[in-house]
């Protein structure tokens, strides 16, 4: 491949890593959320994104049945299952914080490996119920979504680009996301409530708010998030297992470090940054290594890039804002 080749596809990988980005970006809010209100790293949140992808699914087979359509339009049925995948999904958030994490936190817990080694228990217990469930309703565990051809419609944009139905999707919704969560925390009673728990949950509750209450409503928010990124990654990439919130959710954990850990904005751009560091090095690394790093060392070249950004500015691009971390 020339160097004009390369050159020539460099807008299809760029905006194959947006897409990626995106979807990153989508779980990275939820983690950031939850960091910004109790300093904790929910590691099962990738499980949580991981159920909102099984949940799409099973509306997807069940109601979209070519054989007997409960509901035939693609789009509409997308939006149910985006719907209930969002749902789904936060509650099981909420119902991990409730039966988790606050008992940690009722008995005055300091040391941060404690819940930090609850939410691994955590994912692996709902990547194991998920097998199961796997196993007794479909009798394996690669479960795939249904394709639709409105969805994969295709539209060809300027430098021979091409983005499939389903691509603008993924954009659309992500950032009606970042927009609706930005409002909802810098100017509503609940993001006020929210800002207000994460600077000093103490004095917050000696004004008149139950931080009880409030963190259950946050892990509401980022678990619906990541319900509403699961169901767009298995659109994308079409095949959903019990482990797939496992390597996803890594990264989006390593885009919300990038971004700065606790900042809204900074969760997004990591993802963005995130995807088209995987996407760029996955296309370029067989090509400018002549075929001795392939496709599969992608990760390790996104992770070392942050590394090494890392090293140089520990909090991130854009910073932890102490003042206002959600």
């Amino acid at each position: 491949m020339t160097v004009a080749d390369l050159f020539a596809i460099l807008p299809q990988t760029l905006l194959e890593g947006l897409l990626l980005g995106f979807v990153y970006a989508m779980v990275a809010l939820g983690y950031t959320m939850v960091y910004g209100v109790l300093g904790l790293i929910n590691f099962a949140h990738s499980e949580v994104f991981m159920i909102g992808a099984v949940i799409g699914l099973e509306v997807f087979r069940f109601w979209g049945n070519p054989e007997s359509p409960v509901i035939a339009n693609p789009f509409v049925l997308l939006l149910v299952a985006l719907i209930f995948a969002a749902v789904g999904s936060g509650i099981m958030a909420v119902l991990v914080e409730r039966f988790a994490y606050r008992p940690l936190r009722k008995r005055g817990s300091k040391n941060i490996l404690v819940p930090m080694i609850t939410a691994i228990g955590v994912s692996f217990l709902l990547q194991d119920l998920t097998r199961i469930y796997a196993a007794l309703r479909h009798n394996e565990f690669n479960m795939q979504y249904r394709t639709y051809d409105a969805l994969n419609q295709t539209f060809e944009l300027p430098f021979q680009t091409i983005i499939q139905v389903k691509g603008i999707i993924i954009i659309v919704v992500s950032i009606l996301m970042l927009i609706g969560l930005t409002y909802l925390v810098n100017r509503t009673k609940l993001g006020k409530a929210i800002r207000a728990v994460s600077q000093d949950m103490q004095t917050a509750s000696l004004m008149g708010i139950n931080p009880d209450v409030i963190i259950s409503r946050t892990f509401l928010i980022g678990g619906s998030l990541g319900g509403v990124a699961g169901v767009l990654f298995g659109l994308l990439y079409t095949n959903v297992t019990p482990y797939s919130g496992v390597l996803p959710g890594l990264k989006a954990f390593t885009s919300a470090v990038l971004g700065g850990i606790g900042n809204i904005p900074g969760a997004m751009v990591g993802g963005l940054i995130l995807g088209q560091l995987e996407t760029l090095s996955g296309t370029y690394l067989p090509f400018l290594t002549n075929g001795n790093f392939g496709t599969e060392y992608k990760d390790v070249f996104a992770f070392l890039t942050l590394v090494l950004l890392l090293l140089f500015r520990p909090q991130g691009i854009f910073g932890q804002n102490v003042s206002e971390k959600v």
